[in-house]
């Protein structure tokens, strides 16, 4: 009997030893609360956030650069003897908006009392002087002092993009967990595509703290702090004056200018119109300035030399013409009539060769070009012959870099339209097309699409004789002085470059003695083509201009369009004209060229 009872006392005795075993292990392994109020206690946890990389132009002019702000944090556990109506005072806010906040903070899936949250962000320095002096009132409250954009100027705003906190969706999507609720991060242009060398690394310093919450220096002698690593500086090849310039013509226009170095691929300009200004993207009236300008009807945040599509007009012979040189349907000597009966055309012309097709943009040329290209006698089926041709065509136009993005290094590029076989298959629904059907795209008009930033890659193209880089915004990342890699190869067109002097010699006629003489300059060779682009009734047609100069050694290229402007001899080639001048001489010496465009009356 005593044996039995001396067995029970020592299985209760076991019993309850397991019970503060197990009960110890889930409060000091699996349940972090207790070793967040012992730590939350003597130590606290300061984040130093970096300072985000600095953007500068090709001559090293700061565009970007941080500005002080401040946020708010709180430790819920910390609070004492809260005033809310003193708080809402200091802060300038309702009660309402007060317990509004403390229940979106509380939702919030990493929230802990014991730990800092985000209470108020975004105080600028004007902010904070006017609470500093008041903060000690606010026990549990505490400052963390981070950095947001701020810019030397309001040019360049689409291709610069903008940084704001980071959403739900980007969290949830962030699988290097790298961030944290309240982080900024780049949301479009530049900001977005560099964010990974733009954000540095965070740092965090553990301070010790009395029970009073009084701090009493550094925990461990900084033995586990870690500095914040700032993020690397980006040169741009933006020319910064060329920008704010080429933002001063595109005034009360929609449109786009792209200026690119033809001999690196390097944006010297790229203007989209309208625009906005990028302060108003920055600060606590964030959110409030987005919602109008992303609301607004004529859509400044729509990045239009990377977004735009449009039809490529008259512009697009010249790559008519390369393509069927190099098919050897055509030499530089041909010559085909003018004939209107079977296309409508315009000027005064008749039986030209090549060069003056392209220089006098004839519709019956370039119709009969294609023809001829398409219909090669591959197969004895019109059909099957058309379709053989279209896919050579295909080839050579698309070597250009049309038809599918580029690469720049900026998010959102459109592909535009180049037809395939396939696309027209869908389009007719499998029944037999031939080139009677499509004879359209002969003189870039039909399913061609193209987006601004490929046609001043085309301009790039030609000015090369026959190659491009892929145009970028960024020549240089931190102290490596280069662009990313795949920015410094180079792409050969399917035409052979001996070709191009046609094209150069066709383009140097438009503006000399053609169409585009509005873009005629005393001390340099210029080379470019018109179009004018088919619009939607009753609104006129899109202007078009393309260009490089000089003509020997070509140090820019440019595209310009002008939506609702009419010929492309008018607003695109005056345009285009001017940002040449500004940027190879540094000024415009043609006051009365300049008047005409800031007119914006295209007669």
């Amino acid at each position: 009997m005593n044996d039995s009872r001396k067995e029970i006392l020592q299985i209760v005795f076991v019993l309850v030893g397991l019970i503060f075993l197990i009960k110890l292990f889930f409060i000091q392994v699996l349940d972090n609360r207790y070793a967040e109020m012992a730590e939350g206690n003597a130590i606290f946890r300061h984040v130093e956030y970096p300072f985000r990389g600095l953007i500068y132009d090709r001559n090293n002019k700061l565009i970007v650069y941080n500005t002080p702000e401040y946020d708010i944090d709180v430790i819920v556990k910390d609070i004492k003897k809260f005033d809310s109506a003193k708080f809402c005072e200091v802060f300038g806010m309702s009660r309402v908006e007060l317990r509004a906040k403390f229940q979106a903070m509380k939702a919030l899936k990493e929230y802990s009392r014991f730990k800092p949250t985000l209470f108020l962000d975004q105080l600028s320095n004007i902010d904070f002087a006017r609470v500093q002096d008041q903060m000690d009132e606010f026990s549990g409250f505490y400052i963390q002092a981070r950095t947001t954009r701020a810019y030397s100027s309001t040019a360049l705003a689409n291709g610069l993009g903008y940084v704001s906190e980071i959403n739900k969706n980007q969290l949830d999507r962030d699988k290097t967990k790298i961030y944290r609720q309240g982080d900024y991060i780049g949301q479009s242009g530049i900001e977005a595509f560099y964010e990974e060398q733009l954000r540095g690394k965070r740092g965090v310093r553990f301070k010790l703290r009395d029970v009073k919450g009084i701090e009493k220096g550094s925990f461990g002698d900084g033995k586990y702090d870690t500095l914040s690593v700032p993020g690397q500086n980006l040169v741009t090849g933006i020319d910064i004056d060329l920008q704010l310039y080429g933002e001063y013509l595109m005034k009360g226009k929609s449109g786009s200018i792209v200026a690119i170095e033809p001999s690196s691929g390097e944006i010297l300009s790229l203007v989209s119109g309208p625009s906005y200004d990028p302060t108003l993207l920055t600060g606590k009236s964030y959110s409030t300035n987005f919602k109008l300008i992303n609301s607004d009807s004529l859509k400044p945040l729509f990045n239009r030399p990377l977004m735009a599509q449009y039809r490529p007009g008259s512009i697009f012979k010249i790559a008519q013409a390369m393509a069927a040189l190099q098919e050897k349907v055509i030499t530089p000597e041909t010559r085909i009539r003018c004939d209107r009966s079977i296309i409508n055309c315009h000027g005064a012309h008749s039986n030209e060769d090549l060069r003056g097709a392209i220089a006098n943009s004839c519709n019956p040329y370039f119709h009969n070009v294609l023809r001829r290209m398409l219909n090669q006698g591959a197969s004895e089926d019109p059909f099957k012959d058309t379709r053989i041709g279209l896919a050579e065509w295909d080839k050579h136009i698309m070597s250009f870099g049309f038809g599918g993005p580029l690469g720049i290094d900026l998010p959102n590029e459109k592909s535009g339209l180049i037809p395939t076989p396939a696309y027209y298959d869908r389009a007719y629904r499998n029944r037999p097309w031939k080139f009677s059907n499509i004879y359209s795209i002969a003189i870039g008009e039909g399913e061609n699409l193209v987006v601004p930033i490929q046609m001043a890659n085309f301009a790039a193209t030609i000015a090369n004789r026959g190659y491009y880089y892929t145009p970028h915004l960024v020549k240089a990342i931190g102290n490596n002085n280069k662009p990313l890699p795949k920015y410094t190869e180079r792409h050969h067109t399917s035409i052979d470059s001996s070709y191009f002097i046609v094209a150069v010699d066709a383009m140097q006629q438009v503006v000399e003695e053609g169409t585009g003489q509005r873009a005629r300059l005393a001390d340099v060779i210029v080379c470019g083509k018109t179009g004018t682009v088919e619009n939607a009734p009753p609104l006129f047609d899109h202007s078009v201009f393309i260009a490089f100069a000089p003509r020997d050694n070509p140090k820019i290229a440019i595209s310009v369009y002008v939506e609702d402007a009419g010929q492309g001899a008018r607003a695109a080639a005056s345009i285009a004209s001017l940002m040449i001048e500004k940027y190879l001489f540094g000024q415009t010496k043609r006051p009365q060229i300049e008047q005409y465009v800031l007119n914006n009356k295209f007669e």
